[in-house]
């Protein structure tokens, strides 16, 4: 059982179908290398031992009766920001650090029909606000490649537990690039649905219009295979669309003759590492070959995607935030004296800073005599940059360019300077503003650090960019590298 954890979810899943191993097995093997690199990486905020060993039990009993789901018996993790019913749920927060949810996220609970094994919840950025997984009120994650660096961030927790092996897959949430930047920095492929793609119920708010569930697993036909299970309508989210869902599984093999892909101008820009942008061409060119047509395109109020996003995000957070008032559930000050001071003293002692500067930034910008200028505005280049991603479809099928400026960064690096740190999103918060779905993939390494290749597509092309990120896995190995210590 030891070499299990190099499989994919994929193989996995395969291989529990023909019962050539247990999931009690599979699942003690990744709980006993999940409390192994706890001391090192601290991805996981609550480990759930005893229910997945059940679960997991449950599972070979409907195997063997010839019964299940496509995802029965596997073993996944889940961002601490999904409600899981009798499992506490902090959002990597003080103020919920004891919260038990009473019921389930839609994610989780089609997850869960479709027969995965959760083994607990994982670390993240404090109400999925970062870039680093820094914020956390549950210590940072550190990077599996090098346990002084960051794994990115917010979805940091669920990136370096798959990067590690500790799990095959994990679910994440992607409000400004939370689930490819960490998939980035950490080697892995992370896959952005179309926003109301995947149901957003359950999912703890930031950012209500930008938010969105996805996955980081191994390889594209992971992802293909997590999110198959994972998306449809659902009733309960007033955001989630009523569209058919495809066989992301069935539409991995479409062949690459004649795909028309579009390299952003914007992102090859003077802030790309030079080794960064040699290793995304170098992964072109492997498409190139591979028979796609590459051109050059211009979204001319992309690199306003930065300033839009530090307007409209902070907006819905300071909305989003308000109910974690210490009087319903959460945290709660000893002692108050008033009602006055049970907020005050609550919220101030439950909310980390970066959150609380986004409250801040928030409330001002929804102000009197500040929204036209700020929220209004930032709203009206949002739709811009919309429409310049709408224009460059009318002549490509998909567009390539860097997830991130540099590799994985050092902690403590950049958390004395916000700006610097909120700019590591540049290339990735494009697509939450347009509502696009979006992939990173592994395209080599910058000294020994692995980056990333990001595919965004229209709305509702998962099928298609998880085709074309699998093109790249199928010709290339980078994707089935594992860190030092962790093979």
């Amino acid at each position: 059982m030891s070499d299990l954890h190099g499989s994919t979810l994929t193989q996995l899943a395969a291989g529990l179908r023909a019962r050539k191993f247990s999931s009690v097995e599979l699942v003690t093997a990744l709980l006993a290398r999940i409390e192994r690199a706890q001391g090192s990486l601290n991805a996981f905020i609550s480990v759930t031992r005893e229910p997945a060993l059940a679960a997991a039990a449950a599972a070979d009993r409907a195997l063997a009766a010839g019964s299940g789901g496509a995802l029965t018996g596997v073993p996944i993790a889940h961002k601490d920001i999904f409600c899981t019913q009798g499992v506490r749920t902090t959002a990597g927060s003080r103020i919920l650090e004891n919260f038990v949810s009473p019921y389930d996220a839609t994610v989780v609970a089609k997850l869960k029909g479709a027969g995965a094994v959760m083994l607990g919840k994982t670390n993240m950025d404090e109400f999925a606000m970062g870039s680093s997984n820094e914020n956390s009120y549950f210590g940072p994650v550190r990077n599996p490649w090098n346990p002084s660096l960051v794994p990115g961030g917010s979805s940091g927790g669920s990136a370096a537990a798959v990067a590690a092996r500790l799990i095959p897959g994990a679910t994440a949430t992607d409000t400004g690039g939370s689930i490819r930047q960490p998939a980035a920095l950490c080697g892995i492929t992370g896959l952005k649905p179309t926003y109301g793609r995947v149901s957003r119920y359950g999912m703890i708010a930031f950012a209500s219009s930008l938010d969105q569930a996805g996955t980081l697993t191994a390889s594209a036909a992971d992802a293909a295979l997590m999110l198959r299970e994972m998306a449809g309508f659902d009733s309960n989210d007033s955001t989630s669309v009523d569209t058919p869902v495809p066989d992301y599984v069935a539409a991995l093999e479409q062949p690459l003759a004649g795909l028309k892909v579009g390299l952003l101008q914007e992102f090859f820009d003077k802030g790309l590492d030079r080794e960064n942008e040699r290793r995304v061409r170098e992964a072109l060119q492997v498409y190139e070959r591979l028979g796609a047509k590459l051109s050059v395109v211009s979204l001319p109020n992309l690199p306003l995607s930065v300033p839009v996003y530090y307007v409209v995000a902070p907006a819905e957070c300071s909305s989003n935030l308000a109910r974690f008032d210490g009087v319903r559930f959460g945290h709660r000050c000893e002692n108050p004296r008033d009602l006055t001071d049970l907020y005050r003293r609550s919220r101030g002692e439950g909310f980390g800073a970066e959150v609380k500067r986004r409250i801040m930034t928030g409330t001002y910008v929804l102000s009197a005599g500040y929204y036209d200028a700020y929220y209004l505005k930032a709203q009206r280049v949002r739709q811009l940059i919309s429409a310049d991603f709408t224009r460059a479809f009318q002549d490509v099928d998909v567009l390539m360019g860097p997830t991130t400026p540099t590799p994985a960064f050092a902690l403590g690096a950049k958390t004395a300077d916000p700006i610097t740190m909120y700019l590591n999103d540049i290339y990735t918060i494009g697509a939450n503003l347009a509502g696009l779905p979006a992939v990173s993939v592994p395209c080599g390494f910058v000294q020994d650090l692995p980056v990333g290749l990001q595919i965004v597509g229209p709305h509702f092309s998962e099928a298609r960019i998880l085709g074309v990120a699998h093109a790249l896995q199928r010709a290339t190995d980078w994707h089935t590298r594992l860190p030092p210590g962790y093979a």
